[in-house]
């Protein structure tokens, strides 16, 4: 039985199509079925039965990444059931063989050995997993012959717990005394496996190999990787130290953070969080969830580290450690002239596409290919000013190698065909020692021998994947595996021969895991580098302040730990009653409350001691009082008994309310007593006052009183008007606070307080006033009205929504208000047309805003912010416009560019067409806003814009509602030069767009060109230089190609007549219904800001801070 275990091969004897690997489940158990297919591999549950393991040749050590171990079975001509192996440990887990007769499905119901490799199974843990490559043997009892072998990888974890083949051999073969495969009725199967260190299991990294991981905050493995590399760069781990953050905000300073890692890594025995660091960047939660580029962080990393070291002792040390020089240059062949350029690079781009056969490349191969001398000759001559154009040479060649050298190798491409990018996974060979003297311009004073320090590697396509890097720390060989939390040794094979790409046949490798950046040390610069960093390396300053930072972090720990055994309760005097114009005693969101950290567990008794400690007065002196929520939705002070319930805990008290809120009474000082006033919870009420004041619109607190339930409210009067200043025959008004928007006036002021009040208790408000004539003549003339119109109130934020994370303003509005009174309102505030302002709702899920809020609004304020949440605040958002809000609601907002007949200036331009309008009502609005040459045509036409190239001009009378923005895809508006307005029988317009060596790679401002059928092409290159305004000199540079279906053909006899059937829409094969329109494309260096490769697909990498 020859098949393979790769899926795509292993197939039933009876089916032609291609069996997956696979994994039997049955209630949550894995059972071998006799009727799987051969060669496919499945998992499988054992029962135990009787066999002797073969003892090997194996290290002790339960942590080693390989082992090979036997098993054999005994009578296996009557074997029925599971045989199972005794466990061998690998990364600290128990690794077994299972071996069991299995049936096919077909008719004769074959019978044949299955063998798979069991992973920890006994675990209970769901957490774990562990990736490893396996060869399973069946060992031959004659000498010298060679077993019968099969190679597996997986990754095993809970559910997968095994792997091998059902029908790893047939039984036939097995048995047959020709093979050899058993003597004296046992077999013995062996299984070389080799295991990466797992995840979810305790595996002790500083143990194993004296380093520590990072955690993954969600996609972090690219940053992780990265960190690690720059970490063992040790001579800029000691700079890092090294930069003064003495005065640094602990959350945005970067420098900080990244001493912070680097202390860490170098100290800790745990996996170290990353949390503070990308929260240093500026990064939101988001960003730790979305996998960048690892390249485009280093240089992004490394830039805003230079600038921070910019002005200190350590300023120079990232162009010291990883800045090169090249030279640009042009040569002339048969005259002595030229021109060169210096520049300085911090990385050097590898193209990993090969050139050989087999389409593998290797490290030279692109250095050389870097470097190759282009000629210039025939229509490209340079021009050599006096001598005139000449046949030249152009190329770079490098004329320093930095101490440590940053190689990224260029796996992601543009795929024309799919227009997205693609993962190249060719084989890219890379030397452990490098040698570059011959890319040299002349050689240096030491030879540039490089030894590979570090191997970024790459698992996945473009749409994600892994990184984990691998780095030899000493530059001695010694290879270590940075997974992550998860660090193991490895052999120098698997860090390098592994990660060359290329290995889709090879089972014991990842499928498209490749290397992606090398990081190589000048030999002879490694001890510089390389120069060990050790605690008295590092400030004493920064040390202390770590050290005091775990500190703090620990007590943090242990009080989140011991958080259970406490509780909260926060305590307010009188003076913090003082100042509320609402209903209640106070405003919980604006209150400043003392909170008290308490046991739950400890006695009221040792509560009270503990606030007369820090309120500083004697217990004597005072008395808590709880606040409670009553039915009607008030929060006021209620009794509690101190005679009997002095020694019950503070959280039978407070009645598992936490935090719990207490109003604390304070003897006053001007009371002349020492003790306070003793209060009857039978025969007195607690009450508190408020004084309103209908000029003021206001309300002032005036403390409290123990009053007998059998007093007549009149006999208050005197006391209110001495709390109040007034008088004390002052007649007043008395209301009852009784909840919001219920507030009753005592009317017969001669009944007894039990009976003028409204179910009596302690807590309840009596508001009074002046009873003076005149009240009608305020807008609130009795507290009444005021406490009526305070229900309605609310405080609303406006935010700016063009601005981001705008703070907004705070007003203080009615709920009742129209949409015209909001407008105002917000306008007055801003000083600006209530009616070119537009309001948004806020989204009730997150912070940002929803709908928009038609100007015809029929609701109130209360409408518009229901979806609010509770204690939040209420949000509403804005914008200014520049037409009013009842004509914007009848058009439709359209965001475009404007380009000016040089090509040079581009702006956005925001335009309010009719909805239901067409691209000539876009033009017409457009046309508002533009600026139109004297001598132009006054015509206006759009263009639809693709990856900087022009997909088509859209006609007027096409509906808007059939252009959508988004992604890669704009619209620009354009004056139409006057030449351009009429078209003869035998002329076109055809696009013009820049690209840069690879038609993908298109940059700048494209354009529209008119060429006539026959004539030469270099009237067209005359009319090209003149529209975009380049120099002769440096136009001489440019190349023309006219491109079509993915492919790019080069101009180059200029004095050819041009063909209009080149650039007419060509039919895409296999589908007449799509065309694809050719375009002239001009090849030249990008000199405007480089995209990444992750231009369309996600943010750029920043870091804020």
């Amino acid at each position: 039985m020859n098949n393979t275990m790769n899926h795509v091969n292993a197939k039933d004897e009876t089916r032609s199509e291609h069996e997956d690997m696979e994994t039997d489940q049955i209630d949550g158990n894995n059972h071998h079925h006799g009727d799987d297919p051969p060669g496919e591999t499945v998992n499988g549950e054992v029962k135990e039965e009787g066999a002797d393991i073969a003892e090997t040749e194996m290290e002790e050590d339960d942590s080693r990444a390989e082992a090979t171990f036997r098993y054999t079975v005994e009578n296996i001509s009557k074997l029925k059931e599971t045989a199972l192996s005794q466990s061998c440990m690998v990364r600290n887990l128990p690794w077994k063989i299972m071996a069991m007769p299995r049936n096919s499905q077909n008719t004769d119901r074959q019978k044949s050995l299955g063998f798979f490799l069991q992973c920890n199974a006994d675990s209970d843990s769901a957490s774990w997993s562990c990736h490893a490559n396996a060869e399973l043997r069946i060992l031959n009892a004659r000498p010298d012959t060679e077993p019968f072998c099969r190679k597996i990888q997986h990754l095993f974890y809970c559910k997968e717990n095994d792997w091998g083949f059902s029908h790893f051999l047939s039984w036939n073969e097995l048995l047959d005394p020709e093979k050899g495969y058993v003597k004296d009725d046992k077999v013995t199967v062996e299984v070389h496996v080799v295991a990466d260190a797992p995840h979810g299991v305790c595996w002790d990294s500083k143990k194993h190999t004296g380093f520590v991981g990072l955690k993954n905050q969600g996609a972090t493995c690219y940053m992780n990787s990265l960190l690690q590399t720059l970490f063992f760069t040790n001579k800029l781990r000691r700079a890092v130290y090294m930069m003064p953050t003495e005065g640094d905000d602990g959350s945005k300073s970067v420098p900080l953070a990244l001493q912070r890692v680097f202390y860490e890594l170098q100290f800790s025995d745990k996996p170290v969080g990353t949390k503070k660091l990308t929260r240093s960047f500026g990064w939101e939660t988001l960003d730790s969830f979305m996998q960048h580029d690892v390249q485009e962080l280093c240089r992004v990393l490394l830039d805003n580290m230079e600038n921070k070291m910019k002005g200190t002792c350590v300023e120079g040390t990232i162009p010291q450690l990883f800045e090169g020089k090249m030279l640009s240059y042009i040569k002339c062949k048969n005259v002595d002239y030229g021109s060169q350029r210096e520049e300085t690079f911090f990385d050097i781009q590898l193209n990993i596409k090969g050139k050989k056969n087999d389409g593998s490349c290797t490290v030279n191969d692109s250095f050389k290919e870097y470097i190759t001398v282009e000629t210039l000759d025939g229509d490209n001559k340079y021009d050599a000013g006096e001598f005139g154009l000449q046949d030249s040479e152009k190329g770079v060649i490098f004329v320093k190698f930095p101490p440590v050298l940053h190689l990224h190798l260029m796996r992601f491409m543009y795929d024309p065909a799919t227009d997205t990018n693609i993962k190249i996974n060719d084989r890219f060979e890379f030397p452990e020692r490098l040698n570059l003297d011959e890319f040299l311009q002349k050689k240096e004073k030491t030879q540039a021998n490089y030894i590979l320090h570090a191997v970024l590697v790459h698992s996945g396509d473009n749409h994600g994947g892994h990184y984990v890097v691998y780095i030899n720390p000493k530059g001695d060989g010694k290879w270590c595996k940075f997974d992550d939390d998860v660090v193991s040794r490895c052999a120098k094979q698997e860090a390098i021969d592994n990660n060359y790409g290329g290995h889709d046949d090879d089972l014991t490798v990842k499928h498209c895991t490749n290397a992606y950046m090398l990081v190589y040390i000048r030999e002879s610069e490694l001890s510089a580098v390389l120069q060990p960093v050790n605690e008295c390396d590092i400030p004493e300053t920064l040390v202390n302040r770590l050290s005091e930072e775990r500190r703090l972090e620990t007590q943090k720990r242990k009080e989140r730990n011991e958080a259970h055994l406490y509780m909260s309760v926060q305590v307010l005097v009188e003076d913090d009653f003082c100042g509320h114009q609402g209903n209640d005693l106070y405003d919980g969101d604006k209150v400043n409350v003392r909170t008290f950290k308490v046991k739950k567990l400890s006695t009221l008794m040792e509560f009270m001691e503990t606030l007369s400690e820090n309120l500083k007065y004697p217990v004597r002196q005072l008395r808590p009082w709880p606040f409670h929520c009553r039915q009607n939705h008030t929060f006021r002070p209620t009794m509690i008994d101190l005679d009997s319930d002095t020694n019950k805990t503070v959280q039978d008290l407070a009645d598992q309310e936490n935090p719990w809120t207490v109003f604390v009474e304070t003897l006053s000082p001007d009371s002349g007593l020492k003790d306070l006033s003793p209060f009857d919870k039978d025969s007195d009420v607690l009450l508190f006052l408020k004084l309103y004041n209908p000029r003021q619109k206001s309300v002032s607190y005036c403390g409290h009183l123990y009053v007998p339930i059998s007093a007549k409210a009149i006999e208050l009067v005197p006391e209110l008007n001495r709390k109040a200043g007034f008088p004390v025959n002052t007649p007043l008004m008395l209301f009852e606070e009784v909840k919001p928007n219920l507030i009753e006036r005592l009317e017969d002021l001669s009944l007894p307080i039990e009976k003028l009040l409204d179910e009596l208790m302690d807590g309840d408000i009596i508001v009074f006033q002046r009873e003076d004539d005149g009240h009608a003549t305020f807008e609130f003339p009795t507290a009444k009205d005021y406490f009526r119109d305070l229900f309605y109130q609310v405080e609303v934020t406006f935010c700016d929504k063009q601005v981001v994370n705008d703070q907004g303003f705070p007003l203080e509005l009615s709920l009742r208000m129209n949409y015209d009174q909001m407008a105002h309102a917000v306008a007055q505030h801003l000083g600006c047309d209530p009616y070119h302002l537009q309001f948004f709702k806020s989204q009730g899920y997150r912070d940002g805003p929803g709908n928009p809020v038609k100007c015809t609004f029929e609701g109130n304020l209360k409408d518009l912010l229901i979806y609010t949440k509770p204690r939040q605040p209420k949000k509403i958002y804005y914008q200014q416009l520049n037409i009013k809000i009842s004509d914007l609601e009848n058009k439709r907002q359209f965001k475009c560019f404007w380009v000016n007949g040089k090509l040079k200036e581009e702006r956005e331009l925001v335009l309010y067409p009719d909805k239901n309008g067409r691209v000539s009502d876009l033009l017409e609005e457009a046309r508002k806003q533009v600026e139109l040459t004297d001598k132009g045509s006054c015509k206006l036409r759009l263009l639809e814009i693709i990856s900087y190239k022009i997909l088509s001009v859209q006609r007027e009378d096409i509906p808007l509602e059939q252009l959508s923005v988004g992604g890669t895809r704009t619209f620009r508006v354009e004056e139409i030069p006057g030449d351009e307005v009429t078209m003869a029988e035998d002329e076109l317009l055809i696009p013009v767009a820049h690209f840069h060596k690879e038609m993908y790679q298109t940059f700048g401002i494209p354009f529209l060109l008119k060429i006539k059928h026959n004539e030469p092409f270099y009237k067209i290159r005359e009319r090209i230089q003149k529209k975009i305004d380049v120099p002769e000199k440096e136009f001489e540079k440019y190349k023309f190609a006219v491109i079509v279906m993915g492919r790019q053909e080069y101009v180059t006899e200029e004095d050819k007549p041009i063909n209009l059937t080149q650039f007419m829409p060509q039919h895409l094969h296999g589908n007449h219904n799509m065309q694809a329109r050719p375009w002239l494309g001009i090849d030249h260096v990008n000199k405007t800001a480089k995209r990444t490769r992750y231009s369309y697909q996600e943010k750029a990498i920043k870091i804020h801070n």
